[in-house]
């Protein structure tokens, strides 16, 4: 175990310097989507994706296929080897929050696939290949 909560993100550049956990993650990402925290068209607004990279105002916007729908997602890691993601339908109705520790692994390395494999269990029909 190493105790990271005194760490300097400060490196990350728009990291934050967000102490928190899933829970909370959840929490906030389920009242975004639900409309408890900004005017319906100010969350439109966030909700738009632009660019080859499909960013909206914070959030990713991924379409997962037909019949699937998109989901919104955001992420981050830090190179002490901890992770976390929230994803969710636009609506809030349905999300995943998760924390992702390794040690002696790049997050860099396994994070992509972490996230891919959650996303495809939860918000895809099961069939391979529907991204």
């Amino acid at each position: 175990m190493t105790d990271v909560s005194r760490q300097n993100p400060s490196l990350l550049a728009g990291a934050g310097d967000l102490i928190s956990t899933a829970k909370d993650l959840s929490t906030f990402i389920s009242a975004l989507l639900g409309g408890k925290l900004l005017p319906a068209p100010l969350l439109a607004e966030m909700l738009t994706p632009h660019g080859k990279l499909n960013l909206g105002l914070g959030l990713w916007v991924q379409d997962l296929g037909p019949g699937n729908g998109a989901i919104v997602h955001h992420n981050g890691g830090a190179p002490d080897g901890y992770g976390a993601l929230m994803s969710s339908t636009p609506d809030g109705h349905k999300t995943l929050t998760a924390s992702l520790t390794t040690k002696d692994v790049d997050p860099a390395e396994v994070f992509p696939k972490a996230l891919a494999g959650l996303i495809e269990s939860v918000f895809r029909d099961g069939q391979p290949g529907n991204a």
